[in-house]
């Protein structure tokens, strides 16, 4: 069990409260939001539409916390049924400031982190964001049962006192490269890199990231409203159900992939994790035939967060070693920007797919989507093994 010494160094920690920080606010512009217009019986057309809210984490790689406290409690004096334009404007401010954020913590990750401790340290900042989707989406459920929604999005702000506080517990990391100095080379230089490094091959990095979790995105485009309006389960039922399963699902999905990561490598890991998280749309399509039932919800919802754990840590991990130390800002934010196409830009069109196939063939496109991304992982993963040997002389990042 040595692989769990590297758990208890502090930026582990640190790691963790940036991790509940970055995603606490994803949730907030997306099946929170997804929540409360289906309760305000906004149509579902206009819902798949509010996936564009979440383009400014696509387009990150081109341009805090207490900023963000402050705007999530602006949504508390929203209507969405008289003040929609108003809702979608707040809610671009949420995901362009969320999305700022997100490329600090990348960064800081990636800078910070030597290799033996990547795939453990972008588990525990994973479980961390995963818990605040987890703990943020089921408190606001359950409390929309019972008190208003103004009151929701004031609790939901004051949740961001956390990542106050992993930002001031953090150390500055290391520097070991000169960072570019002007916008000019802030661009130039992150491109050039990568392709120095890998030439042709640059396009298989990029096309990976954004096909590796293209279906997991696509997926969260709809999911609440198929919860809510298409199987019948209340805001409480699924709160309950994310809360206790979802972050056991969580908390052991981080755990076991960064087991597994270390026996087996991410070559391997990012191929089996892919595949475990294209099988989990099969229970959600497994839900969508049974109907209301809680035992299949649970068994989808505890295998779906675990695969998601799993695939997203591995993920990460892969990235930071395709990373330069001085432009890791700038490569991190742009592959983090990829991987999160599948909603952000193509999640409009979700509310088609359910209309020409169902609840069951949406989920089964969902599962198919996945496939492109496990084929890239054996292309990818060789090419940046090549890259590294070529750029470093030494031994490959990556098996």
């Amino acid at each position: 069990m040595g692989w769990l010494a590297v758990f208890r160094s502090r930026r582990m920690a640190v790691l963790f409260l940036l991790g509940f920080s970055s995603g606490l606010p994803l949730l907030v512009t997306s099946q929170i939001l997804q929540a409360w217009l289906t309760a305000e019986d906004i149509p579902l057309a206009r819902i798949a539409a509010m996936n564009l809210v979440g383009l400014a984490y696509t387009f990150k790689f081109v341009w805090a916390p207490i900023a963000l406290l402050a705007a999530i409690a602006a949504m508390s004096r929203l209507a969405p049924r008289s003040d929609l334009a108003a809702v979608v404007t707040m809610a671009i401010v949420v995901a362009v400031l969320s999305a700022s954020q997100d490329i600090v913590v990348d960064a800081y990750m990636t800078d910070v982190l030597p290799r033996h401790e990547r795939a453990a340290g972008s588990s525990l900042n994973i479980t961390g964001y995963r818990i605040a989707t987890v703990v943020s989406t089921s408190l606001a459920f359950v409390m929309a049962d019972h008190i208003a929604w103004s009151t929701i999005w004031l609790v939901l702000s004051a949740m961001m006192v956390v990542g106050v506080v992993g930002t001031v517990l953090a150390d500055e990391p290391a520097v070991v490269a000169r960072p570019p100095r002007t916008i000019a080379e802030s661009v130039r230089v992150p491109v050039g890199d990568l392709w120095r490094r890998y030439r042709g091959g640059t396009f298989l990095v990029l096309a990976f990231a954004a096909f590796y979790r293209f279906g997991d995105y696509f997926a969260q485009s709809l999911v609440m409203p198929f919860l809510l309006d298409g199987v019948g389960f209340s805001l409480t039922e699924i709160a309950v159900i994310y809360t206790l399963l979802g972050l056991g699902g969580t908390i052991v999905g981080g755990v076991f992939g960064t087991a597994l990561v270390a026996r087996f490598g991410l070559r391997r890991m990012l191929f089996g994790f892919g595949l475990m998280s294209a099988t989990t749309h099969l229970l959600y399509i497994w839900l969508a035939v049974a109907g209301k039932s809680t035992a299949v919800f649970c068994v989808a919802v505890a295998c779906d967060n675990a695969a998601i754990a799993m695939g997203a840590a591995a993920l990460v991990a892969f990235l930071m070693s395709v990373c330069s130390p001085a432009v890791s800002a700038t490569q991190f934010a742009l592959f983090t920007s990829l991987a999160s196409i599948g909603q952000r830009v193509f999640g409009p069109l979700a509310h088609g797919v359910v209309a020409a196939v169902g609840w069951s063939g949406y989920f089964a496109v969902c599962a198919a989507m996945a496939l492109p991304g496990l084929v890239l992982v054996w292309l990818t993963t060789r090419v940046v093994e090549r890259g590294g040997v070529a750029a470093t002389g030494g031994a490959p990042g990556v098996r």
